[in-house]
């Protein structure tokens, strides 16, 4: 195999082979569905070459391979474990970080993330379209003015560069309708409907008169048709209500009607909702932060310029900086009055800053994938892409985006102490001085350059103390291993030991278990889910339930319940361990429908009432109310069976009735 030693890697990486319950991928994952997803050991997962990043969702542990990569892994990985592929879709993982603000950061870190390389690429393609065009010699003249020959090449380049960045909703809308849990094509296109061309474009709305914008005439209501070239938040907030209708929607349509009627009232709805009051809103709360900004850096001078430096980049994490484009387009038109945009020169102090932060993670981060992604990303900054840098590396890590915004405010504090204006919009870096007054250059480049060392400096001591704790917490964790690593092994040998007497004394026993529901038993390999007829997950029966109802077959304790509620794992005791699976892809439900009346770790009476299942509901969404009931630890550590099922009681049973017999071999 070719990736052998990586794939065992990982499954030590997620709690060995017993705590994996299935293995399938998408064009980039692996998606894991563990027993216990806290056993996955997510530090040492990222140590694994093959390995480009970790997170949970969806009910899966998601472990990010790469395109062309994954579905080779998946099937080695399948082998190894004796798997199949099967379709498994999971709801949203219930462990979630308990704090807000963090659960936020990461909810934005997991969207923007797959889209990175995009806006790489564009932001490197705009740095060198600026370097083509930038007046760079004594005269005043270009590169472009000096050689007229490579217009063409320049025009290319700047189309190339503007694309990811004019159609950002488009890509933004899909990646974030997968954490919201819509259909991330459906989201695509509510991102296409907010940039359509006959849209005004939302870089021009602050040069349109009021009277001038055009707009729907409903019913005798004007709606404004503007676009949302370039934003953030706006197309955020539209596709989370996109999928929350969504799957209000697939909740109570019928199957037949379902794909017909979701996507075009989805869409039309969520479309309204979008132009009469999500996009006004959100465009009005920007106009106001905007003239807030205004007064505050007129006010405060040097202060308030500080102080507009530091919260610069927690506003390019909301998207609200995009709003601040009307704003400079006034202050440009009037510069005679106003002497240009201090926006402009913050942003370029901000953008720079969070650059020198991220390079400075390569001195500090002892991570090989980081420093991998702070080249590019860090150049990308200092060009005036901040997006790969401050999602990718400096949030993540939090302490260089603490670095960045004490680099952003003493730099745009300089700017605002010097009155260093920029009278054209451009690129907010190192070439942004083309844009800046040229008897501001020198104050300028100072400011980008107290930028650069403060933040390159206090990210380079705060990293030294954020590694320094990260090796004592590993040396003290590996000190601990090593005077409990006895322990634990006299505690393996014991339990091996307890294991096989057990096994003994049970040798050739047959054990009746009762049915846990109501409803038509037949053997397992009748299941119409290819991955439990095949006895991969273990031996056992089907049943076709006449009530929801699931009861314990005897007493036990409660080893596993999933987040979804749709499935359970029960410790028997007399050492049984039984998955019981209702309904077929009813995961995808998120829970909907069911009813757990015990919780992880519960003892467990015989014939107590465990889960209720809503077998109407499940029907109406298409899917089959067969369950499964499987003996999961069919095999012991060495791979060997200890169980199988050697009598199935077929026909109608009743709940707690019994239904099959297992065998210990």
């Amino acid at each position: 195999m070719k990736y052998e030693k990586d794939i065992k890697a990982i499954i030590a990486g997620v709690g060995g082979k017993e705590n994996i319950i299935s293995v399938v991928h998408c064009a980039t994952r692996l998606r894991m569905v563990l027993k216990n997803p806290d056993l996955a050991d997510e530090k040492a997962l990222d140590k694994i070459d093959l390995v480009k990043g970790t997170f949970n969702a969806k009910g899966q542990f998601q472990i990010i391979i790469g395109a062309g990569t994954v579905n080779v892994v998946c099937a080695e990985m399948q082998q190894i474990l004796g798997l199949s592929e099967n379709n498994v879709t999971v709801d949203e993982d219930a462990q979630q970080p308990k704090n807000l603000l963090l659960r936020f950061v990461k909810v934005l870190s997991d969207i923007f993330v797959p889209i990175i390389p995009a806006i790489v690429a564009g932001g490197l393609l705009m740095g060198l379209y600026n370097v083509l065009t930038a007046s760079f010699f004594a005269d005043g003249s270009s590169l472009l003015s000096r050689y007229p020959g490579i217009d063409g090449i320049a025009s290319m380049i700047n189309s190339f560069a503007n694309a990811p960045f004019i159609f950002l909703p488009v890509l933004i809308a899909f990646s974030a309708s997968r954490i919201f849990g819509g259909n991330p094509f459906l989201g695509a296109a509510m991102g296409m409907i907010m940039v359509h061309p006959d849209l005004l474009n939302a870089y021009v709305v602050g040069q349109t008169a009021a009277d001038a914008i055009p707009y729907w005439d409903i019913f005798g209501f004007h709606i404004d048709k503007v676009g949302y070239q370039g934003t953030v938040l706006p197309i955020l907030a539209v596709t989370y209500i996109l999928a929350k209708i969504e799957n209000f929607l697939r909740s109570i349509t019928p199957s037949w009607l379902d794909n017909l009627t979701t996507p075009l009232i989805a869409i039309i709805v969520t479309s309204a909702i979008t132009f009469i009051i999500v996009g006004p809103v959100l465009r009005d709360a920007g106009d106001y932060l905007a003239a807030g900004l205004a007064w505050l850096y007129n006010s405060l001078g040097f202060v308030g310029g500080g102080l507009f430096g530091a919260i610069y980049a927690p506003l390019v994490i909301t998207g609200l900086h995009q709003s601040f484009v009307a704003v400079e387009t006034q202050l440009i038109a009037n510069v005679a009055v106003t002497g240009g945009t201090f926006i402009f020169v913050t942003a370029a102090c901000s953008n720079v800053a969070q650059g020198a932060a991220t390079l400075a993670v390569l001195f500090t981060s002892r991570n090989t994938k980081v420093k991998s992604l702070c080249t590019s990303a860090g150049i990308s900054a200092l060009l005036g892409i901040t997006e790969p840098a401050m999602f990718g590396v400096n949030i993540k890590l939090k302490y260089p985006f603490i670095g960045a915004l004490c680099g952003a405010a003493l730099g745009s504090a300089f700017m605002a102490f010097t009155k260093t204006l920029a009278v054209a919009l451009g690129a907010a870096g190192l070439v942004g001085f083309v844009s800046v007054r040229p008897q501001d250059w020198g104050s300028y480049f100072t400011a980008i350059a107290i930028s650069i060392v403060v933040a390159f400096v206090v990210t380079l001591v705060l990293g030294k103390r954020a590694e320094a704790k990260e090796a004592a917490a590993e040396q003290a964790a590996q000190e601990e291993a090593k005077a409990t690593v006895d322990l634990v092994k006299q505690a393996e040998t014991q339990a091996r030991v307890v294991k096989a007497a057990a096994v003994a004394l049970k040798a050739g026993e047959n054990v009746v278990l009762n049915s846990p529901l109501a409803g038509n038993v037949k053997p397992l390999d009748q299941a119409s889910d290819p991955g439990f007829a095949s006895l991969a997950m273990g031996p056992g029966v089907v049943v076709e339930p006449t009530d929801g109802k699931v009861y314990a077959p005897r007493a036990g304790k409660v080893q596993s319940l999933f987040p979804s509620k749709h499935a359970l794992i029960l410790e028997l005791d007399n050492g049984i361990q039984l998955l019981v699976h209702l309904g077929i892809d009813t995961v995808s439900l998120n829970g909907k429908g069911f009813t757990a009346h015990v919780k992880t770790g519960d003892q467990v009476k015989a014939g107590q009432l465990l889960l209720e299942a809503d077998l109407a509901f499940i029907k109406s969404q298409g899917l089959s109310t067969e369950t499964p009931v499987v003996v999961a630890n069919f095999e012991n550590d060495d791979g060997d069976q200890v169980y199988s099922v050697t009598e199935v009681s077929t026909g109608q049973r009743a709940a707690n009735q019994p239904a099959f017999t297992v065998l210990a071999k």
